[in-house]
């Protein structure tokens, strides 16, 4: 017989700030039954910045149920990245109201690292921008957020090696960039970008001036092509050569190029221009995923080796 992990409390319940300018942060819900969040300095859980109306959120607890119900909010109140009037609330649940993002999370009072988060305990930190870390919030969660709340801003995520670049147009995708490489393109960016696990991120202002080099992707497609992508390529990764490897045209060559289609003689001429397996695909105008398939079918076939 099964036996399910027990239930945690709802007395034992609080609400984390992982991104925004109150980060870090906890809200306690046990002892609270009802709480009205918005920017006014009267209210339960204060929030100072001009995304937040003066009334903008109200969350009703019980012994049974946590509830959050929007106040009519100029900018809306969203909860896993769908905007919401009313919704139940569980643990592992990301509610997005401004800048902040909040967790459900288990209290961490007990051990005294919680700090009460109202509007009055953290104004010191008021010019913080909206970040994070991604191994708190995915960065797919985090953009779906960013994405059904139309925000503008780039999205500067930083991982151990790489500092990417996402900018964002009223929810729309319109550029990205790694390292600022300018012979990465922005769809090829924003997917190797969607890879990455553990790092930081921070929503930057910009100034909205059109892009050389524009996309304009929403978020869901981005989301779905990309994802497909990293698990097709994650189901690749053990027959590639690393990164760091070189491939060299075989010689003689004995297989006919004229049955290569132009996508793989584009490919095949990089390898022979420049040989390292990263610098191919990092200048393949094909997604990593097409340009990885036809580095294996080159190998396989004898057009290509491993040095």
């Amino acid at each position: 017989m099964d036996h399910q992990p027990p239930r945690v409390p709802l007395s034992q319940l609080a609400l984390r700030f992982i991104s925004g300018k109150y980060q870090g942060g906890e809200f306690p819900l046990g002892e609270n039954k009802e709480i009205i969040i918005g920017r006014s300095s009267d209210l339960d859980m204060v929030l100072v910045e001009d995304m937040v109306s003066r009334r903008h959120a109200r969350i009703a607890c019980s012994d049974q149920e946590i509830t959050i119900e929007d106040l009519g909010s100029t900018n809306g109140t969203f909860v896993n990245g769908e905007k919401i009037k009313r919704a139940m609330l569980k643990e592992g649940d990301r509610v997005l109201i401004g800048t902040s993002i909040l967790k459900v999370v288990v209290s961490d009072s007990s051990n005294g690292a919680a700090r009460r988060a109202t509007g009055e305990a953290q104004r010191g930190s008021a010019g913080k921008t909206m970040s994070g870390a991604i191994d708190e919030i995915p960065l797919p969660d985090l953009l779906q957020l960013l994405g059904t709340s139309k925000k503008s801003g780039v999205l500067v995520v930083q991982s151990d090696e790489d500092i990417g670049k996402i900018v964002m147009r009223k929810g729309s995708i319109v550029f990205a960039s790694i390292n600022d490489l300018e012979e990465v393109p922005p769809l090829k960016s924003v997917y190797r970008i969607l890879t990455w696990t553990t790092g930081t991120f921070s929503l930057e202002p910009y100034d909205e001036r059109p892009i050389e080099g524009e996309i304009d992707c929403s978020v869901t497609e981005i989301l779905m092509e990309g994802l497909r992508q990293i698990d097709e390529l994650n189901n690749l990764r053990h027959k590639l050569p690393d990164l760091d490897a070189r491939v060299l045209l075989v010689h003689p060559l004995q297989a006919a190029l004229r049955k290569l289609s132009p996508v793989e003689l584009d490919v095949l001429q990089l390898a022979i221009n420049f040989g390292h397996v990263a610098t191919i695909l990092n200048k393949s105008p094909a997604t990593d995923l097409e340009t990885a398939e036809v580095l294996l079918k080159l190998m396989k076939e004898s057009y290509l080796h491993v040095e």
